[in-house]
């Protein structure tokens, strides 16, 4: 519990109750029509019938009261409610309670990226930032950019951050060091994105500026149910980008850990082109990687 000491003062009525630190900058005086909704210690002290104002500054609390009350009988119990107070709020206003990020770092099937997995949702849908350049409008992007010369791409969707980086370094000499950067970030109330993010559903429509045929949502409702929760949770975005109806080739656009990962290419021939083949025969023979 705090140490607060009883200092008497030349006046009477009020009496000083000194901590062992600055409790704020500046001073603050409240009485019964102060606005006291983020000073609990206040709204504490006021429970008191005899206090009439309060008044802070420096490293000390004010505690005027009404004649009538000795301070003998009322001085202690005060003396308990602010050390129990400061304790709680050591800067008097209420503590706003940070959100509580726990941040776990996971491999991807691309050697070149990392995600780093939030226990908080981090956005609806996701953003992609191809460069240093383009991170201005995405200060979580930003930060990493700057905070590491090795960062290339950032890509951030729903629960997780996917850093690509370049190979001026190996994940396991850097891994816990951005882990800790991101977790730092969150915790301190770091703003994520000032853009809106890409919806998950059609995001080579917003791409392309245009809707999808009936063939290709019909490709497009494979690839979400049964690849895209798989692609995700490895830090990945994978979407039809285009269709050849003439050559039943389905063209896919992979984004974050996707996107240069050298095992896409088997991952599309060997998984997404047999699936996309059983479900829809007529419609589907080759698949092909659009790196976004």
């Amino acid at each position: 519990m705090r140490h607060i000491i009883i200092e008497p003062t030349e006046n009477p009525k009020v009496m000083k109750f000194v901590a062992d630190y600055n409790l704020i900058p500046g001073s603050l005086e409240l009485d019964r029509n102060s606005d006291i909704s983020e000073i609990p210690l206040a709204q504490e002290l006021f429970k008191y019938p005899f206090v009439e104002r309060v008044f802070v500054t420096a490293n000390f609390i004010a505690v005027a009261k009404q004649d009538g009350v000795d301070w003998e009988n009322v001085v202690e119990p005060l003396k308990g409610i602010i050390a129990t107070e400061l304790d709680a709020n050591p800067r008097l206003y209420l503590q706003k309670q940070k959100e509580d990020y726990m941040i776990y770092a996971e491999m991807t099937p691309n050697p070149m990226v990392m995600k780093f997995v939030s226990s908080k949702a981090l956005m609806d849908g996701f953003i992609e930032v191809k460069s240093r350049e383009e991170a201005n409008a995405v200060p979580l992007a930003k930060a990493i950019f700057e905070e590491f010369d090795f960062a290339k791409e950032v890509f951030i969707s729903d629960n997780f951050v996917a850093v690509t980086k370049n190979v001026s370094v190996e994940w396991h000499e850097v891994m816990v060091t951005v882990r800790a950067f991101v977790s730092d970030y969150l915790q301190n109330g770091g703003a994520i994105s000032n853009v809106t993010p890409q919806k998950h559903e059609s995001p080579a429509s917003g791409i392309m500026n245009r809707e999808y045929n009936a063939d290709e949502q019909k490709i497009s409702d494979i690839l979400n149910e049964y690849v895209a929760p798989a692609v995700e949770g490895d830090g990945g975005k994978i979407s039809l980008m285009e269709y050849d109806a003439e050559t039943k080739t389905a063209k896919m656009l992979l984004q974050g850990a996707c996107s240069g990962c050298p095992s896409s290419t088997a991952t599309l021939k060997g998984g997404i082109e047999n699936i996309l083949k059983q479900f829809l025969p007529d419609l589907v023979e080759n698949v092909e990687a659009v790196n976004g």
